[in-house]
């Protein structure tokens, strides 16, 4: 009997032993997660520090174009005339071209956008789904100066055909060809952001609907939709940054020349259109129209701001969680 308990504490012993041992050595990190660790450390502080580095820039080059004597910054937020080479830098009519070119590019790809999410979450069968999602993603993919040339020689002859009968109503260039292009843009990403946002509302609410005597069009404009709100408000969001970034169609379809109007169908420059005209023209360095480029470029770095901060804001106030 003693030697069959001894026997037995023995393996017990002998247990613990290999499991404090496993233990010991699960808890040595081994070299492959250490090195994809350095990986992705470094992957997000070259993010980081190329950020700060964009801003560092942005603010010092700025600073020295508003330090400038033949700078207001009064002026600058206060006067309606943009033209450098006569010291005259009011900043309005750059920046309202910019927000009319992004809105009705956003007039075009919400409804698009959001109608096409509802039918590939709602409607679509998934054999379907996963053809068209590709295809419509496609058109994200397509490299922006095709759509710019695709507004110049498409969108701006076919409104000038409708429009010009009694006088030249639409230019040749003007912001409404380029804010529905910019439209066609954005809308694959309202559309995926946005379906993402509807397949993950739990399907337990569908099927609830669907008992109480709801058609399908009920429930996903009724009782899906309102729950993925915040989803979709912020696609909306982020589409609208990229709208009022957008640069290559604004370039090439906006028109050249700042004019502050509210005719849409004139030629009339936006913020990123006149950087990237004035950026590959003949200036000098550090000269007050190569310093401008900075200042305009910090105003769209702000705007982009601070629609990522209402991103924000708005996913945190119209988030549901389910469990």
């Amino acid at each position: 009997m003693e030697d069959r308990v001894e026997t037995t504490r023995a393996e017990a012993l002998a247990g613990a032993g290999a499991q404090t041992q496993t233990l010991d050595l699960s808890k040595k990190p081994r070299l492959n997660e250490t090195i994809i660790q350095g990986l992705l450390f470094a992957s997000g502080a070259i993010s980081i520090l190329t950020t700060l580095g964009i801003v560092w820039v942005l603010f010092t080059e700025s600073a020295t174009f508003f330090l400038n004597d033949a700078v207001s910054v009064i002026e600058f937020w206060t006067t309606t005339v943009w033209q450098p080479r006569l010291e005259l830098f009011g900043i309005w009519p750059l920046i309202f071209a910019t927000l009319r070119t992004a809105l009705i590019g956003l007039c075009v790809a919400i409804p698009l956008g959001v109608s096409a999410a509802i039918y590939l979450s709602e409607y679509a069968d998934p054999r379907v789904r996963a053809y068209l999602k590709p295809i419509l993603e496609i058109l994200a993919g397509v490299p922006t100066v095709v759509y710019g040339y695709f507004a110049i020689n498409f969108v701006t002859v076919l409104l000038r055909n409708l429009l010009n009968q009694n006088g030249e109503v639409v230019q040749i260039f003007n912001n409404m060809s380029a804010g529905l292009v910019i439209g066609i843009l954005i809308t694959p990403l309202i559309a995926s952001m946005s379906e993402d946002a509807l397949r993950a509302v739990p399907d337990s609410l569908r099927q609830a609907s669907y008992g109480l005597g709801s058609t399908k069009f009920e429930t996903a404009t009724r009782i899906v939709l309102p729950a993925a709100l915040s989803g979709v408000l912020a696609a909306i969001i982020v589409a609208s940054s990229r709208a009022v970034g957008e640069t290559m169609i604004a370039a090439i379809a906006a028109g050249a020349g700042p004019n502050f109007t509210l005719n849409p169908f004139v030629a009339a420059e936006t913020m990123t259109g006149h950087i990237a005209r004035i950026s590959g023209g003949d200036l000098s360095f550090q000269s007050i129209d190569y310093q401008s480029i900075f200042a305009i470029g910090l105003v769209l770095f702000f705007m982009t701001l601070i629609l990522n901060i209402v991103s924000n804001i708005v996913v945190a106030r119209f988030r549901e969680v389910y469990e």
